[in-house]
């Protein structure tokens, strides 16, 4: 039965089932259609068998055409989604105005029909791929849908009727099956020994599932059908586990059981080990739940596992064992998603699932059954090869689920989401743990992820991670997760894996072999993984209501950090030369302290630990301080590049509010609640400055070198004061942070808008959305901030728009700290420094010297941390304050301005934050109680300090000095008790210790005593330390009053009552010494006895003490102004020395060279005449004329050119086409032109190669050398050095070159001679030019002896030939003959001086020199060329002069020729000109040139004549002849009026290129003129007019005429040569062009990405991966594109070849920027399109608006036409014809 069906006609057999199976009794029909469909659907065919799929088709279609069936389904569609899928490399938009969650996204069409105006969106390409969520409520608001999804259009569609989709049910399931089949019997496990090709097997089904795929795209109705085929149970029990009878199916279900196996987390094998083979089913021995934390178990032998991985057993408390389990399926839906995930996620099936989406019923199943394979997924991405894939291809899916919070909160309460991703995550880690060897490597019980493994190196990670994060900015799911108390302590543990990872310790010996990468890891394993989770659960933390969720974790935190001390046997002290960057649970501690008292009112003091936890929280920040200090004291050298990136990116933008601010503002916690003596110490000694704290002069460092004592000190100092002065956790808000921040940045450095939306850290977890706070970004960058837009000189590089600080901004709030805080570059803040003081001296607030950092009023205190201000108030950092003053004061080694300055900045901090007075305890005052009575500074500062005991080596000038004390100073010393010791460790160790027995009687045991002895006694033998006595006398204030002294180099810079003299508000700004007065002036302000002491000090008006030691002081007080005169002496003595050499050198030199070297200059200077032009050559300095054996030469760079066979007749740019009805047509275009007269030409006249004059001239303009003086001066002298290609750059100015132009030798006596006025008759002057011409034999320099002058010109001749392309170099018929040099000789000067005519803007009425002319070297070409065309004779019977000036016999021979020559009126009158001047022997004579001119005027004249009235009907000619101009025609269009301004403008060009062509070669003045008088003027400037012609009344061209022969009978003699032909066109010809221009450009970069980059290219009709335009003629190019290549040649430089004479500019659609190709160079140009900003946008990676700057587009066209891409832009590199 059924094989009969199948023999059946497909189309007849479907309608028949289909009709049998509308009967009430179908049986019969269903019994039929399962045995056809078990025929044809049979697995064991092979796949790629297409005849199944085409039953399946007719069959679902019930007999009507397929297509049609698809419409008709299609009007049934009720969805209200758009849904479309695509994959990466798409380009989407984003809205931020209309999102609901961050990820949404929408496809062209949608966004396009939306309404988005001034709406915060960008276009992206997708790089996983993605979906459209127009008409999704739950991801975006209403308002952003487009006209089609807002219509809510499923409410009016008719509901479906029961027959049509009838057969889809019955066949479908049928055919999924079958899929399914094909999947498991091609999957095979990848470790069997067959060859494992899975692709293969995809591609054998591609077809059915993109049958599939269509299916979906036929809308709801469809859909329906589909998801309850895929979700009905009954379905897939029937026939999924295979007939009995049928071998095949069983054995594809057993391989689909045996697959199923290792689906679970834990493999079977791996339980089998485990011992795990209970019989109860809910003891799972899965490894689920790790409690607290993991570690290292011993092995058997007791031995530890150290350098092998050793897997981590975890306790089984799962709370759902089935995490654990193989999965098990219940539908098709289940099993097709297991085999896309075996298959590792083929891009059609994640299509075909995810066009399933917009069906609700198949999203919830889907969204379940995703969570359920979970596990599996990620355990098969961390197998897989391709993992980058398929990373992507799981966000694609995995971002469409949990993007919507109703779904994610579902699953999450349905199938323990959270559960699952914690597990998952801590299974993967699991896999690359390492033993940590952080402080104690033998005994450390902790394991850490190793950031070399491919895990973490890789990234595998991220899609983990990213849903993690997706699902935690839900809100309800997140109140879940801090719930779960089991969750919590479940992910602290797999926090704790990542703290104290990528260890570094400090190489001591030698240089690091190997420098490992692992770094950036390590850096983003933190970030992602640690904190983006931490800030999404941050987000919801910020209401009081949520503060039980804050304590909770605040104090897992905890715990997890005593497992974690104890873990890593830490005691008291960090283990020397190791830091790690990484302490993510420190960070999360931080933050949640930080925000539970910012938002959630909470106390502090309820969530710190006791005193000793906070100790031991406080030392690793610590140590990262300081190892960062170290790391730029060059401490860490020998460790490689990569410690320095460590630290670098530590501070940088991205992570510095996840690593440095959070470490900073938790030592601030502890600094606020420890005791501040133990804390400033500690600080001390973390930077091992402790040694150098000693009031002696002399001192031994155990730790440090010499070199590296100053930078540690300033680097102590300097992050004293930001812990004291930073506020950004301890008190701003958030509009305070962001300005701050935006402050900082624009100080360094003024910055493009997306740079600084860069560079400001915002909250790191992308899913929150806007900066956070009430103030946006764009408001407060205006308040701070003026905009400076872009500016464009031709010769400049390309600005941006750029945002710089307003002036109150340097005055008021710039803030050195936070620059320093926020600076990647050590150089940033020097950057800042000298920005600040660039204004300080343009507003004259401070003129003298260098300012220091200014002083920054701080934002007051959180009352919560007030306990910070104590270290202010501390004995131990006064003492320090007051011995740092006092060395600085005696200029002991080491000490510096950056010292002093910070010193001051804390006394000033500690002056401005007063502690509340009955916070200090009194009972505990006993700790250098010699030195300073109490703790406040204020008062302290006036204390008297009398003698200090020091310890100082032997050696020491203070131990000679107090070998023999006087009497007096014993007495004193006992009477002032016992003199001060001072032992920053001890003092420590004391504290500490105290602090430890308050806690605890027993822990006095634990903490190892360190004798102090062994601290300062340094390897080798160092000199005994003696202990001495000092004898100081001397206050803080004391010192401070001599400091200022020292530094305003005055004896009493202050008088006794300059207190009263100050104006207070002058400290702001200013140097050291106003930092002084200010100091000084508060504390005047806020003690009596402060005032009483200053004025007392000042008023003893002493010499400051003389310095122990001479030395160093006089070298400071020598005058800095007298130093610098003498290194100024110095240079000038050794400059003069160095010239006068070089110049005997060469002067030796010149004597010993051959007289034909090329280069050199003759010195006998006796035969120079004055007249001679002497040239400056630039490379040995000296000047002497050019001869002809030591020519003188010009660099110039010699270019093809194509600008002028662009020009077109209109003056309107043509447009770019931007749809496909536009279209550019190149046919009124110059060249184009010329190439349709030319070929006339040719027809009809012979010889069209020799003279014709303006055919060739303006063909060849297309493209010629275009030469470049490559300096403003014409006088360089160059030996060329040839590069590859000749090359080479100008050894002056360092432009691109690749020619020597000799300049000729000329005498000036002769050019007067040449320039007298003549006043010989016109017909005498023409015989003489005649004359001149027969001699063409004899030139003045001789062929005979080949001079160096003449080899020079040959070689111009030959570059000039090499640069210019074959095609443009042959005319006529016979390429390569001398009639064909010939004409490209005269080509090369008719190009230059039409191309001079094109910078002046195209005519010469400004006059003057322009910017070209300057530059230009026309003269010496002209004489290059000249020389290099008299080789050529004119023949004389076709000499044109002949036929110019004389009347001829008439010749009969000229009909038997079949093709005559060329006719005189055909014949283009500039370039006869160019010719005669080119071929008569030089140098010309003006009168002769003045000659030339007025007889191809006349000659020009009758062209225009004869133009004009071929432009005439027949009816104005009969008028005009019959009447003349005398009788007006009413009819007429022509007047005499504007009959006079045709024939006027058609002379001009004509009279333009004369002038130009005279002013090159006699240097006349050109003279400007309005417009409209540019005729008048340029034939008065050529003699055409006598100047008394000149009236005020107009002029006629007729009036220039000037006949030697009777000009009718001349005119009659040149009609009658072409009245045989009636070619018409030939003769108007009009000789005007617009000046070249680029394509005009749309305003919106939009518009043009729109259209072309999907257009497909020409040749291969796909879509080019980087589409270019011409954006010279419009054409669209594949760049890079292998389709189009010709010869290995790319298509751009093709096109560049023959459109530009490879000079080609192309607008990248893809990018948004221009490429310039010139030759076998590129450079990337910039872009001529802008953000509102002001900015590029390169490679489209904002996608902002881009809008056309015109300026910038000015300036490219200018380039193009004045060919100076060449010298503008600097990065060039080779293309290797690639493009």
């Amino acid at each position: 039965m059924a094989a009969s069906l199948v023999r059946r006609d497909k189309k007849s057999t479907a309608a028949h089932l289909k009709a049998d199976l509308n009967w009430t009794d179908n049986s019969s029909g269903v019994r039929q259609l399962q045995e056809l469909l078990d025929s044809v659907l049979n697995p064991e065919k092979p796949a790629a068998d297409t005849e199944a799929l085409d039953w399946c088709k007719c069959l679902i279609a019930g007999g009507e055409g397929f297509e049609e069936f698809c419409k008709t389904v299609r009007s049934y569609d009720n969805a209200t989604l758009c849904g479309l899928v695509w994959t990466a490399n798409f380009v989407a938009y984003r809205c931020r105005t209309c999102g609901i969650s961050p990820c949404m996204s929408l496809c062209a069409e949608c966004f396009n029909n939306g309404d988005h105006t001034g709406h915060d969106f960008n276009m992206f390409r997708s790089q996983a791929g993605g979906a459209c969520d127009c008409g999704d409520s739950n991801v975006m608001r209403e308002t952003g849908f487009c006209n089609r999804h807002r219509l809510r259009t499923g409410e009016n569609v008719p509901s479906v009727p029961r027959d049509l989709l009838l057969m889809s049910e019955m066949v479908l399931p049928r055919f999924i099956i079958c899929i399914i089949q094909y999947l498991r019997d091609g999957y095979t496990e990848p470790d069997t020994s067959t060859e494992r090709d899975l692709q293969k097997v995809l591609q054998q089904l591609e077809p059915q599932i993109s049958f599939l795929e269509e299916l979906t795209k036929m809308g709801g109705a469809m859909r329906t059908v589909l998801t309850k085929i895929l979700t009905n149970q009954q379905i897939f029990k029937d026939l999924s586990v295979g007939q009995e009878e049928n071998v095949y199916a069983k054995k594809n279900y057993e391989k689909y059981l045996s697959a199923l196996k290792n689906s679970g987390l834990v493999s079977v094998e791996e339980k089998a080990q485990s011992g795990a083979a209970e019989p109860t089913r809910g003891a799972e021995a899965g490894l689920l739940l790790l409690l607290p934390i993991v570690f290292l178990k011993e092995d058997q032998d007791g031995g530890q596992s150290v350098g092998q991985r050793k897997r981590v057993k975890l306790s089984s408390t799962a709370k759902d064992p089935s995490i654990m389990d193989s999965l098990k399926h219940k539908c098709f839906l289940e099993e097709l998603l297991f085999w896309t995930i075996k298959y590792e996620f083929p891009q059609k099936m994640v299509t075909f699932l995810l066009n399933m989406l917009p069906d609700q019923d198949y999203k919830i199943t889907f969204t379940k059954t995703f969570v359920q394979h979970y596990a599996f997924i990620m355990k098969t991405l961390m197998k897989s090869q391709e993992s980058d894939t398929m990373s992507n291809r799981i966000v694609h899916i995995s971002v469409q689920l949990f993007s919507n919070e109703e779904l994610a909160r579902h699953v999450t309460e349905e199938c323990q989401l959270l559960d699952i991703m914690v597990t998952v995550l801590l299974y993967m880690m699991e896999s690359c743990l390492i033993k940590s060897e952080l402080q104690d490597e033998e005994n450390s019980r902790h394991v850490v992820v190793n950031c070399s493994e491919p895990l973490l190196k890789n990234n595998t990670y991220w899609p983990l991670v990213s849903d993690f994060i997706n699902i935690l900015s839900h809100q309800s799911v997140a109140k879940k997760f801090l719930e779960d108390h089991s969750l919590l302590m479940l992910w602290m543990s797999f926090v704790s894996f990542f703290q104290g990872m990528n260890l570094n310790k400090r190489e001591l010996s030698e240089h690091v072999e190997f420098e490992s990468q692992t770094y950036y890891a390590a850096f983003a394993a933190e970030l992602e993984a640690c904190a983006q989770p931490m800030w999404g659960l941050l987000t919801h933390c910020k209401v009081k209501e949520t503060q039980e969720y804050t304590k909770t974790v605040v104090r897992y935190c905890l715990e997890t950090l005593q497992i974690w001390f104890d873990a890593i046997g830490f005691v008291d002290e960090p283990a020397p030369n190791q830091v790690t960057f990484h302490l993510p649970l420190h960070r999360y501690y931080a933050m949640f302290l930080s925000k539970a008292v910012k938002c959630q009112g909470l106390d502090l003091d309820s969530l710190l630990p006791h005193q000793e936890m906070l100790m031991k929280i406080m030392v690793h920040p610590l140590q990262i301080q300081a190892s960062l200090s170290e790391i730029h004291s060059n401490m860490w050298v020998r460790n490689g590049l990569q410690i320095k990136g460590q630290a670098m990116t530590y501070v940088q933008s991205h992570f510095c509010n996840s690593m440095i601010d959070p470490d900073i503002f938790l030592l601030q916690v502890c600094a606020s609640r420890l005791d501040p003596d133990y804390f400033i110490s500690s600080v001390f000694e973390r930077f091992k400055v402790v040694d150098l704290l000693t009031m002696a002069s002399v001192h031994q460092n155990a730790v440090l070198d010499g070199e590296q004592e100053r930078p540690m000190l300033e680097g102590a100092l300097t992050f004293l004061v930001i812990l004291s002065s930073l506020r950004i956790h301890l008190g701003m808000a958030d509009d305070e942070i962001l300005r701050a921040e935006m402050v900082s940045q624009l100080c360094m450095n003024d910055r493009t808008h997306s740079s600084l939306l860069d560079l400001i850290p915002e909250n790191p977890n992308p899913k929150s959305g806007i900066v956070p706070g009430s103030c946006s970004f764009e408001e407060m960058l205006s308040a701070v901030a003026d905009f400076k837009a872009p500016v464009f000189e031709p010769g400049g590089s390309m600005q941006q728009g750029m945002y710089t600080p307003k002036e109150e901004v340097w005055e008021k709030e710039f803030d050195p700290i936070m620059v320093v805080l926020r600076t990647v570059y050590r150089r940033d803040v020097q950057s800042a420094m000298d920005r600040y003081s660039a204004f300080l001296k343009q507003s004259g607030m401070h003129t003298t010297g260098n300012p220091w950092p200014p002083y920054k009023e701080r934002t007051p205190l959180h009352p919560c941390y007030k306990g910070l201000d104590r270290l202010l108030h501390c004995k131990t950092l006064h003492i320090v304050i007051f011995t740092l003053l006092y060395k600085i004061w005696l200029d002991h080694s080491n000490m510096s301005e950056h010292v002093l300055c910070m010193v001051l900045y804390l006394i000033e901090l500690g002056l401005d934050n007063q502690p509340l007075e009955d916070n200090i305890k009194k009972k505990d005052i006993h700790c250098h109680d010699s030195w300073f009575p109490g703790t406040n500074l204020l008062s302290n500062l006036h204390h008297v300090i009398n003698y200090v005991r020091v310890r100082v080596p032997e050696t020491a000038p203070e131990v000679k000095r107090e070998k023999d004390p006087p009497p007096s100073t014993s007495a004193d010393a006992s009477n002032f008790g016992q003199a001060q010791v001072f032992s920053l460790v001890a003092e420590r160790r004391r504290k500490f210790q105290e602090i430890i027995n308050r806690s605890s009687t027993e822990a006095s045991q634990v903490v190892r005593p360190k004798s102090s002895s062994t601290r300062w006694v340094p390897p080798g033998t160092p000199p005994q330390l003696v202990t001495e006595i000092l004898e100081i006398r001397e206050s803080m204030l004391s010192l401070l009053i001599k400091l200022h002294q020292k530094l305003s180099a005055k004896q009493n810079s202050l008088s006794a009552t300059w207190l009263e003299d100050m104006e207070t508000n002058s400290h702001a700004h200013g140097d050291g010494i106003t930092a002084i007065e200010r100091i000084l002036t508060k504390a005047a302000t806020r003690s009596r006895q402060s005032k009483r002491s200053i004025q007392e000090i000042c008023g003893k008006v002493s010499p400051p003490v003389a310095p122990k030691k001479n030395s160093p002081t006089d070298k400071n007080t020598m005058d800095k102004d007298e130093r610098r005169q003498r290194a100024r002496e110095r240079q000038q003595k050794l400059l003069a020395e160095f010239a006068s050499r070089q110049k005997s050198f060469m002067e030796t030199a010149m004597d010993v060279e051959s007289p034909d070297a090329e280069a050199a200059m003759d010195l006998g200077a006796s035969e120079v005449m004055e007249s001679e032009v002497l040239y400056d050559c630039v490379i040995c300095g000296q000047s002497g004329p050019s001869t002809e054996d030591r020519p003188t030469g010009l660099v110039v760079l010699l270019q093809a050119s194509s600008v002028l066979g662009h020009r077109c007749k209109s003056d309107e740019t043509k447009k770019l086409p931007t749809t496909d009805d536009e279209h550019i047509y190149p046919a009124d275009t110059c060249g184009a032109a010329h190439d349709v007269r030319l070929a006339l030409m040719q027809r009809f006249f012979k010889d069209v190669g020799v003279l014709t004059g303006k055919t060739q001239s303006l063909k060849h303009t297309l493209s010629l050398p275009r030469f470049y003086i490559c300096f403003t001066q014409n006088d360089q002298v160059l030996q060329g050095f040839s590069v590859d290609k000749g090359e080479f750059t100008c050894p002056l100015c360092r432009q691109f070159a690749n020619s020597v132009l000799p300049c000729r030798p000329g005498r000036s006596t002769e050019v007067v001679s040449w320039h007298m006025p003549t006043n010989k008759k016109t017909a005498v002057l023409v015989k003489e030019v005649e004359d001149l011409q027969e001699q063409l034999g004899l030139f003045p320099v001789s062929t005979t002896t080949e001079s160096n002058l003449s080899k020079e010109m040959e070689s111009v001749i030959k570059d000039i030939k090499n640069t210019t392309q074959r095609k443009y170099m042959d005319y006529g018929k016979n390429p390569g003959s001398p009639d064909n040099d010939f004409l490209f000789m005269y080509s090369v000067a008719r190009t230059n001086l039409e191309l001079e005519l094109v910078h002046r803007g195209g005519n010469l009425c400004s006059g003057g020199a322009s910017a070209a002319a300057k530059r230009s070297c026309l003269n010496q070409l002209f004489h290059v060329l000249a020389m290099h065309m008299r080789l050529y004779s004119i023949d004389s019977a076709y000499n044109p002069w002949t036929r110019l000036t004389q009347v001829a016999q008439r010749r009969d021979d000229c009909l038997d020729d079949e093709r005559p020559e060329v006719p005189m009126l055909f014949r283009d009158c500039p370039s006869l000109l160019i010719i005669f001047v080119l071929t008569m022997p030089q140098p010309l004579r003006k009168e002769h040139f003045i000659c030339l001119v007025r007889m191809l005027y006349n000659l020009q004249y009758t062209q225009a004549l004869a133009s004009l009235s071929a432009k005439f009907s027949p009816e104005e000619r009969q008028a005009w002849s019959t009447s003349g101009a005398l009788k007006k025609l009413s009819s007429s269009v022509w007047s005499p009026h504007s009959i006079e301004y045709s024939l006027q403008q058609f002379c001009l060009p004509y009279l333009r290129l004369s002038c130009l062509l005279q002013h090159h070669l006699y240097g006349d003045k050109l003279s400007g003129c309005p417009e409209v008088e540019e005729f008048s003027g340029l034939a008065g400037c050529l003699g055409l007019l006598a100047p008394a012609l000149q009236p005020s009344n107009p002029i006629y061209s007729a009036s220039c005429l000037d006949w030697t022969v009777n000009a009718f009978d001349l005119m009659t003699q040149w009609c009658s040569e072409f009245n045989i032909f009636s070619i018409q066109t030939l003769l108007v010809q009009d000789p005007q062009w617009a000046s070249p221009h680029l394509l005009h450009l749309p305003d919106h970069y939009n518009i043009i990405f729109q259209y072309y980059h999907k257009k497909a290219c020409t040749a291969c009709k796909k879509v080019p991966k980087d589409p270019a335009l011409c954006l010279v003629c419009g054409t669209f190019v594949c760049l890079k594109g292998l389709c189009c290549k010709q010869q290995g040649i790319c298509e751009c430089v093709l096109h560049s070849q023959h459109c530009g004479a490879a000079t080609g500019i192309f607008l990248l659609i893809n990018a948004s920027v221009i490429i310039i190709i010139r030759g076998h160079r590129f450079c990337l140009w910039g872009s001529v399109y802008l953000d509102a900003h002001g900015e590029e946008d390169r490679d489209l990676r904002r996608g902002k608006p881009l809008f056309l700057c015109v300026e910038r587009y000015r300036v490219l066209q200018q380039q193009w036409v004045s060919h100076t891409f060449d010298h503008i832009n600097k990065r060039w590199g080779p293309h290797y014809n690639g493009l």
